[in-house]
């Protein structure tokens, strides 16, 4: 029995986009995690795509002031 993926293609988006923000600021995902108030491994779950955590509109909102910019910028312009 094949299992069906914890992600949509809106999670996968934004996903990588955090993951793309993370990688190029120098942060590690530990560090993210911890800065999000977090338990240290929620950004690895959350980047893993066996598991189910997401991002949710808070943590969006708490990643745009961690990276200083709009929680706009963790959406697509168009939708998916």
């Amino acid at each position: 029995m094949e299992s069906k993926p914890h992600s949509t293609k809106l999670d996968m988006y934004i996903i990588n986009k955090v993951r793309e923000m993370r990688e190029e600021s120098g942060m590690i995902q530990t560090a993210l995690s911890q800065a999000l108030n977090m338990a240290d491994s929620f950004v690895s779950n959350v980047e893993s795509l066996k598991r189910r955590d997401k991002y949710n509109v808070n943590h969006l909102n708490e990643l745009a002031k961690i990276f200083k910019c709009s929680p706009r910028d963790f959406l697509p312009e168009k939708p998916l």
